[in-house]
């Protein structure tokens, strides 16, 4: 009796969409496995939706109300594996920035009636909440990176999603180092790779949009800055609470720089 298809569920929490917008990016690659893969909950590509249990779920977006956390459970119940993709699921993303402020005043400050908006104080990614078998990093995520993650979950064997630097990627497309020729604040030594150095390779220094690489080394680096580039604790402060303020290793080192 031939094994039933794979079913592959994408689900969204407090987000842009951007990462859901790089799996329709993938749509002749995915539309070439119909007996491989099957989507069975994708609302963002179609209104059709087939029940659970899901062999392999995609995960986008932080958690940002308790409501939110609950469904997460009853997801995290029904899939096989989950797969957390984009800064916003691995590390809070942009909205992680109330994690810093309070979030009291910033609802006071935007609705006209605060009273009617439930969140939580916090904006926190997805392994906060439930176990996950790989988180995919980037804002928005690689197309090749996804491909590799849904290709090694179906071929039941771990992702070759390499944790190597920006740097590795700059040298292979031959792009001078911003840093150390222009002087330029870069974060593309702590960050890991996935963009192809798209920013170095315009003279721009990387902004970390893909997290920390492993084992990033962020007080060599932020001593680089002061002391090489000078830049002050707050600059290095601002460059790490952008899309992943909230990854460990950058939260650290902003906190590190805040207290002086």
């Amino acid at each position: 009796m031939p094994r039933p298809t794979p079913k592959l569920a994408v689900w969204k929490f407090a987000s842009c969409d951007g990462c859901q917008l790089t799996l329709l990016d993938c749509e002749d690659e995915i539309l070439a496995l119909p007996d491989r893969l099957r989507l069975a909950h994708f609302p963002e590509a179609s209104s059709a939706v087939l029940r659970g249990p899901y062999d392999l779920s995609l995960v986008e977006g932080s958690i940002t109300s308790a409501e939110d956390a609950e469904r997460l459970k009853r997801i995290r119940r029904v899939s096989r594996h989950l797969v957390a993709i984009g800064a916003c699921a691995t590390a809070g993303g942009i909205q992680a920035l109330r994690n810093f402020g309070d979030r009291d005043a910033f609802v006071s400050a935007v609705y006209p009636r605060p009273e009617y908006i439930d969140t939580l104080a916090t904006s926190t990614a997805i392994s906060d909440h439930v176990p996950v078998d790989f988180e995919l990093r980037g804002c928005p995520i690689s197309k090749a990176q996804l491909l590799e993650v849904i290709g090694a979950f179906l071929a039941g064997r771990d992702p070759a999603v390499r944790p190597h630097s920006v740097c590795v990627e700059c040298k292979r497309r031959g792009a001078a180092c911003v840093m150390v020729a222009r002087g330029v604040p870069c974060l593309g030594p702590v960050t890991q790779a996935g963009c192809g150095a798209l920013c170095p390779a315009y003279d721009r220094g990387c902004y970390g949009c893909f997290g920390p690489k492993e084992t990033p080394n962020l007080p060599s680096l932020a001593r680089w800055w002061r002391d090489r580039l000078g830049a002050t604790p707050d600059e290095v402060v601002r460059a790490l609470r952008t899309y992943n303020a909230d990854a460990p290793a950058f939260r650290a080192q902003a906190e590190a720089e805040s207290d002086g």
